[in-house]
């Protein structure tokens, strides 16, 4: 197991999520004793244990973006999004189908939740429920050595996919906020504010080297803006001295 260790120094209060995507049936794992949609299954996770769901274990279109099941044309033609009030027409609500990120048919029967400290396998994505402030530092820490972009990628509809399965695919981080996608408001999934962020397994080694190397907190996040400003001057002349030593 890798040491992801350095994520509980956020304290965050609810708890990093490992999520896996299997072929088959995962062994020491008990199975989801109810049907969520899938953003409920987040902090159904919070709660301190590890579980799996199968495709009866969803009562949304999970099971869609997962692969579990075939398309369903009452969904992707878009007729739903304007009775809901989320679209004004049909058409607006069908384009969101063709780019949300989805699993190929077949290949994930099986999906594991677990809280961080509980997880007995490498996470495909691990989830973090955060404030801003560490909401901060985690977007920081993944541009510190590599000057990455961060993107929030989502849709007002199938918000899970964005934050689930992108960026398994991807290879990419994402985030949003929790009020940011109508079914986390309509079912109340969390408070609202919270910035989520999900981070792929490829990702995961950059970051706690990162972090580890970092100042979490730099001095001018922290002096004020007048202090801020003079040392911004300082370092501008010092560099600019020693480009013109240099000619």
């Amino acid at each position: 197991m890798s040491d992801l260790s350095i994520f509980k120094k956020f304290n965050f209060d609810r708890p990093p999520v490992g999520i896996k995507f299997l072929l088959n049936k995962p062994s020491g794992i008990k199975k989801l004793d109810k049907t969520l949609a899938f953003c409920e299954m987040l902090p159904e996770a919070h709660q301190g244990s590890p579980f799996y769901a199968t495709k009866e274990d969803f009562e949304c279109v999970g099971p869609l973006i997962l692969g579990m099941e075939e398309p369903d044309p009452i969904f992707e033609s878009g007729q739903m999004g304007p009775k809901l009030g989320l679209f004004k027409e049909a058409r607006a609500n069908q384009r969101i189908y063709p780019p949300v990120p989805r699993l190929a048919q077949g290949t994930a029967r099986y999906i594991v939740f677990s809280p961080m400290d509980k997880m007995t396998f490498e996470p495909d994505v691990l989830v973090f429920t955060a404030d801003p402030t560490q909401a901060e530092i985690l977007l920081r820490a993944y541009s510190y050595t590599t000057g990455k972009m961060w993107t929030a990628k989502g849709t007002t509809v199938i918000g899970c996919a964005w934050l689930f399965i992108y960026p398994y695919l991807s290879g990419e981080l994402n985030f949003t906020v929790t009020n940011f996608s109508s079914g986390w408001n309509s079912r109340q999934v969390l408070p609202k504010g919270l910035v989520i962020i999900s981070i792929p397994y490829d990702q995961l080694p950059m970051m706690v080297e990162n972090l580890k190397e970092m100042e979490w907190v730099p001095s001018d996040y922290l002096e004020g803006r007048d202090a801020h400003n003079r040392r911004f001057q300082e370092v501008a002349e010092e560099l600019k001295q020693e480009f013109l030593a240099s000619k």
